[in-house]
């Protein structure tokens, strides 16, 4: 069950595939913060087939840097990982590199989801010309590209609710009419994570096809899943304050399994990495989680005192400060968490602060022995942008059963 895995960004759908046991032939994405965390997973993955993992904790504990690292694990490991824009003047060099990667293999599937930012509301209400002339708006023809040279029998492709209206219908209307030229039926639907286990509410377009000579109805998933609080899900996490770090040294409160992001024989806490925040910001962190669990109710930024205000619009984006309940699911993780944490303060009152970087990483279901290269800000970055790792397990399981 042979994989490529196109705007692959830090791979949380190759994750939840490779996790149902397929293949991943090839990663392609530009970002290179994402693409050394996918060289990273796949060395994970290489060292633990071969029962080197020490290696691996070594390196996550700073013990090697990442060129030394990266020089134990085969080149074709690392050569998975297709760092490049997908362009017209890219295209042919790509294909040229995935055709060196996959030799006579056959090509079985392609997941992936492009850029979704000029589909997305946020994105729209910045941009003066509503994303009308962003370029992001065409990359689904890239992916075609790929089906048509590659012929999977089956594809997966992820994106925002915007996609099925932009530009009043029309970019949904020629992505059927392509992808029908290219020989494959679809149907599609918006899915929860929070029914597939994942401990956040988080809404997406997940568009799955077929080959049209292929017998396939889309999958019925069960809604029934229970997702764990997010209460539930950071029990074994010390607690931090504002600018805290524990990442690599520091230990689990308890060794028990959560939800499939900690394993008990994962003993490396990294990642738990809380960014600072000044008074002004604190004091008002703590009026907003006070504010719910007296009231259950959230503080908007125009009940604020005028003292703790720092911007002059009172009438717009009045939930610009909002805690993540502890007795449920959370919102939406987005890549805007990589800008600030007022979006996704911290429901413990005692801590005052944001969410941590493995906080933000266990609400999207990637497992703790999941690493992001680079910085606190790209971790944020990539994990906001991700599928949730478990949602994609469960689309796989489904597939799986299909091949």
């Amino acid at each position: 069950m042979n994989v490529i895995d196109l705007f692959a960004g830090a791979g949380g759908l190759s994750e939840g595939f490779r996790q149902e046991n397929f293949n991943i032939l090839a990663h392609v994405e530009m970002d290179k913060n994402a693409c050394n965390t996918l060289r990273t997973r796949e060395a994970y993955y290489y060292l633990k087939e071969n029962n080197e993992l020490d290696l691996n904790k070594k390196y996550l504990l700073k013990e090697i840097k990442r060129e030394d690292f990266f020089r134990k694990i085969p080149d074709e490991i690392l050569d998975k990982v297709i760092e490049s824009e997908i362009s017209d003047e890219t295209l042919n060099n790509i294909f040229e590199k995935i055709d060196k990667l996959i030799g006579n293999e056959e090509v079985n599937l392609i997941i992936g989801g492009p850029p979704c930012q000029s589909f997305s509301p946020a994105g729209i209400a910045r941009d003066p010309n509503r994303m009308l002339f962003d370029p992001r708006n065409y990359l689904y023809l890239y992916y075609i590209e790929f089906l048509k040279r590659y012929r999977p029998n089956f594809f997966v492709f992820e994106n925002v609710k915007g996609i099925i209206t932009a530009k009043k219908g029309e970019i949904f209307k020629d992505l059927v009419l392509n992808l029908d030229k290219a020989g494959y039926k679809l149907d599609y639907k918006i899915l929860n994570s929070k029914d597939f286990g994942v401990a956040q509410s988080r809404e997406r377009v997940f568009i799955i096809g077929w080959k049209k000579e292929i017998n396939f109805e889309y999958p019925v998933f069960s809604a029934n899943l229970k997702s764990p609080t997010i209460n539930e899900l950071f029990r074994d996490l010390p607690k931090l304050k504002a600018g805290e770090t524990i990442n690599g040294k520091g230990k689990y409160i308890s060794n028990i399994s959560i939800n499939g992001v900690k394993s008990k024989d994962w003993d490396i806490l990294t990642y738990h990495i809380a960014r600072p925040h000044n008074e002004n910001d604190l004091e008002i962190y703590k009026k907003v989680v006070e504010k719910w669990n007296k009231e259950k109710k959230t503080l908007k930024y125009n009940e604020l005192p005028e003292r703790l205000k720092t911007h002059n619009n009172n009438k717009c984006f009045l939930d610009r400060y909002k805690m993540v309940r502890g007795d449920t699911q959370s919102h939406t993780v987005v890549a805007h968490i990589s800008k600030d944490g007022h979006y996704y303060i911290h429901p413990d009152i005692e801590q005052n602060r944001s969410l941590s970087v493995r906080e933000a990483a266990r609400i999207q279901s990637f497992p703790d022995n999941f690493y992001f290269e680079s910085s606190r800000t790209a971790a944020f970055q990539q994990i906001g942008n991700a599928v949730p790792p478990l949602m994609a397990k469960k689309i796989a399981k489904k597939l799986k059963e299909a091949f």
